[in-house]
């Protein structure tokens, strides 16, 4: 048995190259589903819209890592001149000002992750030459004033705790995404595969069928030529022909247009012609539902996915109840100011600068919007509870569906490997008859119909059983042929 399906997949090459190389085409390149699923791996749109929705997220993330360490920034200005002409209250009396200044101001910010706080160190060095009306003198020299600062917010949550772990979130989001996305193309490119091997199959089959019914069409005509038979039968054998004719050409397009579609899901240039290469051999697995679902409820990163959803609408009502809140800010400030005309001399008498600021934000009267938006946010998380419930009652009903279909297609394999076994003894048999005068070449093409319809229908379950044993793969991350767990893919190299 096994043999007449390898040589039914051998006429298949045979006759699908002999046809492409009449078309014109110059080269094939043979093609396994697992080289299908490292090239859509790589080219495929799907994968490459993931592949950057993860390197957005990761380099955020480092973006943000980045931005809690020491700032280091400078600012110059070279030059600087400005006249002005003001009231001067203290002399009661108009005064103009000119001044000439040139400065630098560097500063170092350091964000402190635990308190939300800010601790700054500045120092503004910098050359002054102001000329006063009033007093018609200049004073010119240079300044310096270091400083160092703190502000700290007061009795509301952490902003950058809470931002460093919505983007830690959001990573891993795009990590379990991106592992998801491989599982799904793996499973679009099985089913894509076996689909192109299918149209294949057909187009060999209605190839096949198409030559008996020349060879019928061929016998009726020197019959009826002969005056052995009515004109009618040629009349009949003309419409059988034009009829396989339009089959096996119906067959060759859609034969390339499963080929086009199979190019364009794995990001292969459509220019490329190729042929599969399927291996439609199995061995029937042993399946134990209960460790299905136990590891499929363990082991499922869309679970993952719907607990992070719960953890954002935390983060989300963390934020909400921040609305019209009671708050405050302290600020801190120590400073040292020096001038002088010589540079060197700048802190020969300096002067201490010092503040202390401390705010309060007090609410008083917000109309409801505060408590509204909050359940309204509590009401967001419910949602995602019910939500991370309902998506394990689907993993269970998916997984026991699979495991019913694994059962069924046995039984399938089992009823189509006994179809070809008769048809092949039925066609044996027909093939003496012909051979002996007794049967005609048209009632020979049907016996060879149907053993080609047999065994179709036999690789067609095989084929169904892989796909169903990948889907069970797919739900539980767990390989029951190689009987190992399936480690999902979390990184990738930028």
């Amino acid at each position: 048995m096994r043999t007449s399906i390898k040589s039914g997949i051998m006429r298949l090459v045979i006759a699908g190259s002999i046809f492409l190389a009449g078309a014109g085409v110059l080269a094939q390149s043979g093609l396994t589903v697992e080289q299908a699923i490292k090239i859509a791996e790589t080219n495929s749109p799907t994968m490459k819209q993931t592949r950057l929705s993860l390197i957005r997220s990761q380099e955020n993330l480092n973006a943000q890592n980045a931005a809690l360490k020491s700032n280091f920034s400078l600012t110059l200005n070279p030059i600087g001149y400005n006249q002005t002409r003001d009231f001067n209250e203290l002399i009661s009396d108009w005064n103009s000002v000119k001044t000439t200044e040139s400065y630098g101001l560097f500063t170092i910010s350091q964000p402190i992750v635990w308190t939300d706080a800010r601790v700054s160190v500045t120092n503004r060095f910098g050359y002054r030459n102001s000329f006063s009306e009033y007093s018609n003198t200049t004073t010119k020299g240079f300044t310096n004033n270091l400083s160092i600062s703190l502000d700290q917010p007061l009795f509301t949550y952490n902003r950058t705790k809470l931002q460093l772990k919505e983007l830690q979130l959001a990573l891993e989001n795009a990590q379990l995404n991106y592992a998801i996305q491989l599982l799904n193309i793996e499973k679009q490119v099985t089913q894509a595969f076996y689909y192109v091997y299918q149209q294949q199959q057909s187009l060999d089959i209605t190839s096949q069928a198409y030559e008996n019914m020349k060879k019928s069409y061929d016998v009726s005509r020197n019959k009826v030529d002969a005056g052995l038979s009515a004109r009618e039968e040629v009349y009949q054998a003309e419409l059988n022909l034009a009829s396989a004719k339009s089959d096996f050409e119906n067959a060759q397009v859609s034969f390339e247009n499963a080929k086009d579609d199979f190019k364009l899901l794995i990001g292969m240039s459509l220019f490329d012609d190729i042929i599969v290469l399927p291996n439609i051999a199995v061995d029937t697995v042993s399946v134990d539902i209960a460790f299905a679902i136990d590891r499929g409820l363990a082991n499922r990163m869309e679970l993952r996915q719907k607990q992070i959803s719960i953890e954002i609408s935390e983060f989300d009502l963390i934020q909400t109840k921040a609305i019209n809140e009671f708050r405050g800010s302290l600020g801190l400030s120590f400073g040292l100011f020096g001038d002088n005309e010589n540079i060197g001399n700048v802190y020969a008498n300096p002067t201490n600068n010092e503040s202390v600021a401390l705010s309060l934000t007090i609410p008083l009267w917000d109309w409801g919007e505060r408590k509204s938006r909050i359940k309204a946010t509590e009401a967001s998380i419910e949602s995602n509870k019910i939500s991370l419930e309902d998506e394990e009652n689907n993993i269970v009903i998916n997984i026991r569906k699979v495991y019913r279909n694994l059962l069924n297609l046995l039984n399938q394999i089992e009823i189509a490997k006994k179809n070809v076994t008769n048809a092949q003894l039925t066609y044996d048999l027909n093939l003496e008859r012909y051979k002996n005068g007794d049967l005609t070449g048209m009632d020979l093409n049907i016996f060879q119909n149907q053993l080609s319809q047999k065994q179709l229908t036999y690789t067609n379950s095989l084929i169904s059983y892989k796909i169903e044993l990948l889907n069970l793969k797919i739900q539980t991350l767990y390989d029951f042929e190689k009987k190992q767990s399936v480690t999902p893919v979390k990184t990738i190299k930028n």
